[in-house]
């Protein structure tokens, strides 16, 4: 069990994990043990977690969402299976926290008077010095 937030509380049939071999360090011992990890939380299908944070996570989560609706993390920073699990899980966690916070509606506002004014100055000078840029008439 993987305890989000106090409302949010991911079970243990939610996510699996598989253990792969990993690159990186380790030596020769890289192509003896299973270190690496791949955690995959299955959202879509997950009661722990409301609609609106799935639609927040299924942005964030981006090329790591699959069409299944299922979130895939690797880890195999270190050597230690246990570690990467661990880290694995905390990247997991810290995605779903950032989903639950709801963010905040833009408000429109329009320019100052002021602004606008200085805008359009700016851009009747730039035209002055561009047609100055014209050929010379012969009078």
């Amino acid at each position: 069990m993987l305890r989000i937030n106090d409302d949010i509380t991911l079970q243990d049939w939610e996510m699996t994990e598989s253990f792969v071999r990993s690159s990186g360090p380790g030596g020769q011992n890289v192509n003896k043990v299973s270190t690496a990890v791949e955690l995959r939380f299955e959202a879509a299908r997950s009661p722990s977690l409301p609609d609106p944070v799935k639609t927040r996570l299924k942005r964030l989560a981006g090329r790591r969402w699959t069409k299944e609706g299922a979130i895939i993390i690797q880890c195999d920073e270190t050597r230690s299976q246990a570690r990467n699990r661990e880290i694995a899980r905390n990247r997991l966690a810290e995605l779903i926290v950032r989903a639950t916070v709801k963010p905040k509606r833009r408000i429109a506002t329009k320019p100052t008077y002021g602004s606008v004014k200085r805008r359009l100055a700016s851009k009747k000078a730039r035209s002055d010095v561009k047609a100055l840029r014209g050929k010379v008439s012969e009078d």
